[in-house]
């Protein structure tokens, strides 16, 4: 088996919840040796949060825990002990990169701020996530998704344009902060390996969030050039037929308007009604006498296949459009399944489960699952033997609540 392409980076792991785990989640899966340190007796937060086998909640079952520390190492100290600071130094001598995502106060206030641990590790990398970065006016501001989603512009354009504004669903900022981080830790890693310079890279979610090209960008544009905002609307996709339908076993959604509108057409089968001349007028297809009488039509249509059916349908006419699936589906659907995008992976306690796998694929240094998350303090020994403690150290650190 090949090395994997980041297996001679070691990271230190800093990092809780969802954004800092996920950006080191992804470094781990590809190779990189990281190693998790956890809060003695209560660990990372992320352990409190379901979904749990039988809903039994318990710090070793969270489901979405595990999923965010896959190939990891873990290993508990308390950073505010003298001795559990001078133990993390010992660490921070020997890792390419350490990743936290803790308010911009903490790290300083224990006196491990960059400067600080650079004396340790001149080529120290030092990625440090946070709401709003390390420095400015917000700094120290406390937010959630719904704050970052609503400061950063795009909220304004989501929901029913007679309502108040409505965000997405789950932690989608979060994520995609890790995904910003991770990148940008490799470059200045990169940057560490063929320079010798370390450097501290600041993330700010909120700036993940706001400048990423998913519509914003066009949105921003729009405005800086000719003032104007985008409204929200009442129907995806704005014309019809579009946005997800009813069929016979679900969902199928499908962008069927404007310029789709005679592949749609075909889609149908080129019924004889569609050839009326009136029809042919975008605009005077929209009114809602129309819109009714078509939908009747499509409506029927669509309940008497199912979604699969229906993709194909609009996949031969050549159609903007998809079949809904639900999770149980997706995990079956022999695309998925022939690229092998889920894994399934054994962990002490939670059990066998199957989880989401590689973002992406490199041929000659390939992703793969070497451990699950770990459980909290596993790798004590291992770890803290290896500085040179004793065990009759480390029942003395465990004792006096130093790991």
């Amino acid at each position: 088996m090949p090395d994997q392409a980041l297996s001679d980076v070691k990271v230190l792991d800093l990092t809780w919840y969802v954004a800092g785990p996920y950006c080191t989640k992804l470094l781990a899966d590809y190779g990189a040796d990281v190693l998790k340190v956890e809060r003695p007796g209560s660990g990372d937060p992320a352990r409190r949060l379901g979904p749990f086998p039988k809903d039994e909640p318990h710090p070793e079952k969270s489901a979405f825990f595990s999923l965010l520390n896959t190939n990891k190492r873990g290993i508990t100290l308390d950073l505010k002990s003298i001795t559990g600071k001078k133990m993390f130094k010992d660490l921070v001598r020997g890792v390419d990169i350490l990743v936290e995502n803790f308010s911009p106060r903490v790290m300083p206030s224990l006196g491990l701020d960059y400067k600080a641990l650079a004396q340790e590790n001149p080529r120290l990398v030092m990625t440090s996530i946070s709401n709003f970065g390390q420095f400015g006016p917000y700094r120290d501001f406390k937010a959630s998704d719904i704050i970052l989603h609503g400061m950063g512009g795009d909220m304004y354009i989501c929901g029913l344009p007679e309502r108040e504004p409505v965000t997405y669903y789950g932690a989608w900022i979060q994520f995609q902060a890790g995904v910003a981080a991770a990148v940008a830790t490799m470059g200045a890693s990169c940057g560490a390996q063929g320079k010798g310079i370390g450097q501290q890279v600041d993330v700010s979610i909120m700036e993940t969030q706001s400048t990423s090209t998913d519509r914003r960008m066009i949105d921003l544009l729009a405005y800086q050039y000719c003032g104007e905002c985008q409204p929200r609307i009442a129907e995806a996709g704005g014309t019809y037929p579009g946005g997800p339908y009813p069929c016979k076993d679900g969902y199928f959604r499908l962008q069927g308007g404007g310029l789709m509108w005679d592949r749609t057409g075909k889609m149908l089968g080129n019924p004889e009604f569609l050839k009326d001349p009136k029809w042919s007028d975008p605009v005077g297809r929209a009114a809602p006498a129309l819109k009714e009488e078509f939908e009747a039509f499509f409506l029927a249509w669509l309940m008497e296949r199912t979604k699969d059916e229906c993709l194909q349908a609009g996949q031969a006419a050549r159609v903007l459009c998809a079949a809904l699936y639900t999770v149980d589906e997706l995990l079956t659907t022999p695309h998925f399944q022939g690229r092998e995008t889920f894994v399934e992976l054994d962990r002490p306690l939670l059990g066998r489960a199957t989880y989401p796998g590689r973002p992406f694929i490199m041929n000659e240094t390939p992703w793969r699952v070497n451990r699950p998350a770990p459980l909290l303090g596993q790798h004590n020994k291992e770890v803290y033997e290896g500085l040179g403690f004793s065990s009759q150290d480390l029942v003395k650190l465990r004792e006096t609540g130093v790991i």
